[in-house]
């Protein structure tokens, strides 16, 4: 069964600039990213196929579908050797974290995004605080962005357009259950931008789990 998350049953568009955001503007942040993470690829693949037809969302490619962790700061503000050393205690933080292995199943349509819910969210919770500790060992925990209060999830769309939810909670109906398994070995240190609809990026930096 698809989850909507909002009541109304509408959608909403998720390109609006955030504060701080331009065209043109870059961030550092912490993501898991997935390449070679074929039963995930698999997975999305088969949720956007039947999204395809509708209109009102940009489907993430394979290459950009990500877990958003931690963000750091917008490149123009960031130090590159408080970055190297953010880094480097990520690297002892996340030394005694194990792999994590979590399961994608049945998409949620949340307002902006069509995504999917993950399990094992402790754990992960456990890699994001490692990376907010990181964070924190540099800057002071008071310059740690981001709330505390985290729920993981991979998108695999974003809403453009304001509508109702119902043609894609439809949609996605239509697929029988088969829940994807993703071993998470290690995170990304990323530069991230949005000009165009898509979050992109180049990785800067990969810190592995468990050392």
């Amino acid at each position: 069964m698809v989850t909507v998350l909002d009541a109304s049953g509408q959608m909403r568009d998720h390109w609006w600039w955030r504060p701080g955001w331009r065209v043109g503007r870059s961030m550092y942040t912490w993501h898991a990213t997935f390449d070679g993470q074929d039963t995930l690829h698999a997975a999305a693949d088969r949720y956007q196929a039947v999204l395809v037809p509708l209109s009102g969302v940009d489907l993430i490619p394979r290459k950009w579908l990500h877990l958003t962790m931690q963000g750091v700061g917008f490149t123009d503000e960031v130090d590159a050797d408080d970055l190297a050393k953010i880094t480097e205690a990520a690297r002892r933080h996340l030394a005694t974290h194990r792999p994590v292995t979590f399961e994608a199943g049945v998409p949620i349509v949340d307002p902006e995004a069509i995504l999917f819910a993950v399990t094992a969210a402790d754990e992960l919770r456990g890699v994001r605080d490692g990376v907010r500790a990181a964070i924190a060992e540099i800057w002071g925990s008071e310059h740690v962005p981001d709330s505390p209060d985290w729920t993981p999830h991979v998108s695999i769309a974003y809403s453009n357009t304001d509508g109702p939810a119902a043609p894609y909670v439809n949609a996605l109906a239509s697929i029988p259950p088969k829940p994807a398994a993703v071993t998470l070995r290690d995170v990304q240190l990323i530069r991230l931008d949005r000009d165009t609809r898509v979050y992109k990026w180049e990785t800067v930096n990969s810190v592995p789990l468990g050392g």
